[in-house]
């Protein structure tokens, strides 16, 4: 049985073996204060579809992805990141993580509640973020208003606001990288594709993959020492012109623009950061990552050095870009 703390050569042959067990990132819960205000933002700046009301929660689709709902938004006093799931490869594979998981006493067992979603081990990340793995999953069904022209697609294109295709990946804060880049690795079968070093040794923050896009989940040190946070959730879009147009759509509706646009140096996606109503930082991405062909792929190291010379354009990291996380935290 893998037990969390393997070396970087075993960590590596690991990731190899075992890349493909999870197959992609799957839909997020995201919390917010102010609920129907958040669900107006994915909805008329996002291009995104309300597909279902349930208590509290709010169920959104993005208009190219196969499965039922790609983002719940569910009401709570303090903005966050609820439960991220991810699908499994197989059902034999949902076995394999499941093995893995539960020896690290982060797992809290199978539960078949939620909207879409088959049979799903729910278990904690080391930093106490929740997620869930699953393999049976309801596919989204279009309606006559949104039945697309193209049969290969999920649901007509929008065509408008920031036109989100789809999830991109997800970024958490965390208190000690190390640990949950163990279990990444070591339990999920994530590949590291690149990191930034820290002076006195480790990394403050590393970028993971669980297919062939660049990356699908990244971990960054928490400069407040908290645990648990949400630093963004990154939708796809198509060209770097919706990026472009979005930044007016968002001008004209009021929604606060933190950075960008612009193109990062690391992972080199085109940018643009905003804060939707609740407070939680959303980031538009194109391209929606790079894609890693090579299953040998060595992880990139960004030197402390490197990272102060800003974006890939010069553009200088802004100071909340390192602050700000979600629920906020009263720095008096």
């Amino acid at each position: 049985m893998t037990q969390i703390g393997q070396t970087d050569v075993n960590r590596k042959q690991i990731s190899q073996e075992r890349l493909h067990d999870i197959a992609h990132i799957g839909p997020v819960e995201m919390y917010t204060p102010t609920l129907e205000a958040s669900k107006d933002f994915f909805v008329n700046s996002m291009a995104m579809r309300e597909v279902l009301r349930e208590g509290d929660s709010i169920y959104l689709h993005t208009w190219d992805d196969y499965q039922s709902y790609t983002l719940k938004l569910t009401e709570r006093d303090r903005a966050g990141v609820g439960t991220t799931y991810v699908r499994a490869a197989s059902p034999q594979a949902l076995d394999r993580v499941v093995a893995l998981i539960e020896p690290t006493g982060l797992g809290r067992g199978f539960s078949e509640a939620e909207h879409g979603l088959g049979r799903t081990y729910l278990f904690d990340d080391p930093d106490g973020h929740p997620m869930g793995i699953y393999w049976d999953v309801d596919r989204y069904q279009a309606d006559a208003s949104d039945k697309p022209a193209l049969k290969n697609q999920a649901a007509a294109f929008p065509g408008r606001g920031a036109n989100v295709r789809r999830l991109d990946h997800i970024n958490y804060l965390t208190r000690e990288v190390e640990a949950v880049s163990a279990f990444m690795t070591d339990v999920l079968g994530a590949k590291c594709t690149e990191r930034i070093a820290r002076k006195d040794g480790g990394y403050d923050g590393v970028w993971f993959n669980v297919c062939n896009k660049s990356y699908d989940l990244v971990y960054t040190k928490d400069w407040l020492g908290a645990s648990g946070r949400l630093h963004h959730i990154a939708f796809a879009t198509d060209t770097r012109e919706d990026i472009l147009r979005a930044a007016d759509v968002f001008l004209e509706a009021g929604v606060y623009i933190e950075t960008g646009p612009h193109k990062h140096a690391i992972q080199q996606g085109f940018f643009l950061y905003v804060w939707e109503p609740g407070g939680n930082r959303i980031e538009l991405h194109n391209p929606g990552a790079r894609l890693i062909l090579a299953p040998d792929w060595e992880p990139i190291t960004w030197t402390p050095e490197e990272r102060a010379k800003g974006q890939a354009w010069g553009l200088k990291t802004i100071e909340t870009f390192h602050t700000h996380g979600t629920p906020v935290i009263d720095q008096k």
